[in-house]
């Protein structure tokens, strides 16, 4: 592979803001793989944000890009899977296989799309110092003809057009806007684009921690939401706080801690069996790897409110934000009826196959 931009390249990056900025270019915010995509004649590869190679996991979106790229040309997008008219996070997730006869199921059972928002070389020019508008009109350009995988994402100059597309994709599992100075050249792994993702609020039951790496103070609080038949289910984590903080929390919550998971609502946890078909705090994965993912069993009486983006099913797609303990609710009234469901969107009102004029 010789390209004038040669890999690994680390994406540019976004930095978050409360609200959509004028004056500049706008692109829906993708819920998926972000990916750098080279493209040499009859080689290809897909690096990940961290610059790790994604290709052997998505043969059939290697075999449709390299029908539809240019020739020569490195691409910055996402990877996502559609299922219905939504993005599916999830099966996404499944993609990521080390035995190869999987993946090649999976392919066929929950195929890929890519994405593309922006190049970073063409034939034998690197863009990278190019302003966005430039870079812009050569994707579109590049990419006059596309099809299932290759998308081009949709883009706007007009604030009220991105207002109205931050309010409508939400309901095809996308989870914001992306803003782009007009003038801005690529600039890798630097956080030179603006991102504004929706935020709510929920009071979550704390039923468990982890102790940080540093030692003996709170690394992240165990979150937990009532279903519909009473049971305590495990949504996600709140992690993010200065270390004075985490010491303070300890010291809130040590009296609860128990001495056994055994009347805890999730003492199955201690079991491995209990893995298998369910998404629980001590469960291993591929992508945590050797982490210690044990927990400190919490009685389940404290409240929290803490702010998340948006749902992935059951549970938060990101780590959650403690916004304040909330000793006036009843950790029994904490259940997913108090959870916004955004308004439904049709994924395929969004990406739609770009044909030549």
């Amino acid at each position: 592979m010789d390209l004038p931009v040669m890999p690994p390249v680390k994406p540019m990056l976004a930095r978050s803001a409360a609200r959509i900025p004028a004056g500049m270019h706008y692109e829906a915010k993708w819920d998926g793989f972000r990916a750098i995509v080279f493209r040499d004649g009859p080689e290809l590869e897909i690096g990940s944000r961290t610059t790790k190679p994604l290709t052997r996991y998505f043969p059939e979106l290697v075999e449709g890009l390299l029908d539809l790229l240019p020739e020569r040309c490195v691409l910055d997008g996402e990877i996502v899977v559609v299922r219905g008219p939504r993005l599916d996070f999830d099966a996404l997730l499944e993609r990521i296989h080390p035995a190869d006869s999987r993946v090649r199921m999976l392919a066929e059972r929950t195929p890929a799309s890519f994405v593309a928002f922006d190049v970073l070389a063409l034939d034998d020019a690197s863009l990278l110092d190019a302003p966005l508008t430039e870079r812009r009109a050569a994707l579109t350009e590049a990419l006059r003809d596309t099809r299932q995988p290759l998308f081009v994402a949709p883009a706007t100059d007009d604030p009220a057009t991105a207002e109205r597309w931050y309010e409508q994709y939400e309901g095809a599992g996308l989870d914001g806007i992306v803003a782009k100075p007009l003038d801005l050249t690529y600039r890798p792994d630097e956080r030179a684009m603006v991102k504004v993702k929706h935020e709510r609020t929920a009071d979550c039951v704390v039923a468990g921690l982890r102790y940080h790496k540093s030692g003996p103070v709170v690394g992240s609080l165990l979150l937990g939401l009532y279903d519909g038949a009473g049971r305590l289910q495990h949504v996600g984590v709140s992690a993010a706080f200065p270390m004075k903080r985490r010491q303070e929390l300890i010291d809130e919550l040590t009296p609860l801690i128990l001495d056994s998971a055994d009347d805890h609502p999730w003492a199955e946890w201690a079991r491995a069996e209990a893995h298998a078909g369910r998404r629980m705090p001590g469960a291993p994965s591929r992508w945590t790897g050797g982490k210690d993912l044990s927990w400190v069993p919490l009685r389940p009486e404290r409240v929290c409110e803490v702010a998340y983006d948006h749902m992935q099913g059951d549970r938060f797609r990101h780590t959650a934000r403690f916004r304040r303990w909330r000793p006036d609710r009843d950790p029994a009234s904490c259940g997913y009826d108090q959870l916004a469901e955004p308004v439904r969107y049709d994924l395929g009102q969004v990406l739609t196959p770009h044909r030549p004029h």
